[in-house]
């Protein structure tokens, strides 16, 4: 599959950029991974595109690279020996306006190479070698990447130094989380870890599993390189989601991006990859927990509200039973006293009758 890159932007964060206003050259591909025995020799072909206003002449310049910290960015040095000095292409071309030429070239292995990875990048730009090494002109380089692999006895040797969520945080309000583990190569050639992140959640079920190397990093030898994977619900739409909780920011952002990428509890992330011709395996975990803050306040909340409303209707209810029942008490105590009244009557009546009788 091939990768394009323009000039004046970073390639694969391998660009040399320097001062002053960058050509538009397209490049293809950005980098070539290579593998060949001492003494052989190799032949490629890059695609180069001009993409500016006019005819252009674009001169080649070679120039091995190292690691350079840990987040796989290369460093360029001058090419004076190793990969750089084995490479053969011509010195310039020239493109009218959006013409495109493939423009082969050769790379001869010595029969001493060492064993082992060697690294340069070819780089094509307006200004010609002679000129940028006076410091006369000014201009800008695009180049591919050569990732060689010269066959022999390459000691191997690496391994997952540390895995964990992004500045070690160990609560989230949401997805997505980001994770990060870094990685050490100790051979003589470049790694490229491949395998999987699985997630799962405190019953120990599986809620999620991505690759751990999605964008295909290597490490080169005797460096380490710190690789950054995301969980989330998905690229396109958590990246809609953020853009919409900005925009809607505060309390109710938050709320939207929590109940949109919805997790709970406390989640494991087992690092699982392998590496290396002998397909070493490398593992590790790390532990974090998803609290949906603002969704739990609003049900707390509902909850209170409910529990008051309940608790009030059972006063209400409870009152109106007990006036019920003492207004029950009051009647069946007025019929009982009525009869009492006529019985007394009727007596007093019968009395007053024997004494007249007397």
């Amino acid at each position: 599959m091939k990768f394009f890159a323009t000039v004046g932007l970073f390639l694969l964060a391998a660009v040399i950029v320097l001062p002053g206003t960058a050509e538009a050259l397209t490049l293809s591909p950005v980098r070539e991974e290579i593998t060949a025995d001492p003494g052989e020799t190799v032949h490629g072909e890059l695609l180069l595109i001009n993409e500016q206003e006019g005819t252009k002449t674009f001169y080649s310049t070679f120039g091995n690279f190292e690691a350079s910290g840990e987040s796989g960015t290369p460093s360029f040095v001058e090419g004076r020996e190793g990969l750089a000095t084995w490479i053969e292409a011509v010195s310039s071309v020239t493109l009218s306006q959006n013409e495109q030429l493939e423009v082969p070239y050769t790379i001869r292995i010595p029969k001493n190479a060492a064993p082992g990875g060697h690294f340069a990048a070819i780089f094509w730009s307006t200004v010609p070698p002679r000129s940028q090494s006076e410091g006369v002109s000014i201009g800008a380089k695009v180049g591919s990447l050569i990732l060689l692999r010269v066959s022999g006895e390459i000691p191997e040797g690496g391994g997952v130094l540390e895995f964990t969520t992004k500045g070690k945080q160990g609560f989230f309000s949401s997805l997505p989380i980001a994770l990060e583990y870094r990685f050490q190569n100790g051979g003589g050639d470049r790694l490229k870890p491949e395998g999987t992140i699985r997630i799962t959640n405190l019953i120990g079920f599986t809620s999620a599993t991505f690759n751990a190397n999605p964008d295909d990093g290597n490490i080169l030898p005797q460096s380490v390189r710190k690789f950054d994977v995301l969980w989330e619900k998905g690229k396109d739409e958590t990246k809609k989601l953020q853009g919409e909780g900005e925009k809607t920011g505060g309390f109710f952002g938050g709320l939207k991006q929590e109940w949109s990428n919805i997790a709970f509890g406390r989640y494991t992330a087992h690092l699982d990859v392998v590496y290396g011709a002998e397909g070493e395996r490398a593992q590790a975990s790390t532990s974090f927990f998803v609290v949906p803050w603002r969704i739990l306040s609003i049900l707390i909340v509902i909850l209170a509200i409910l529990s008051f409303l309940f608790s009030l209707g059972i006063k209400r209810y409870n009152k109106w039973v007990t006036q019920k029942a003492i207004s029950q008490f009051q009647m069946m105590n007025a019929g009982r006293t009525a009869p009492s009244k006529a019985i007394s009557t009727v007596a007093q009546a019968s009395k007053k009758r024997r004494l007249k009788t007397l």
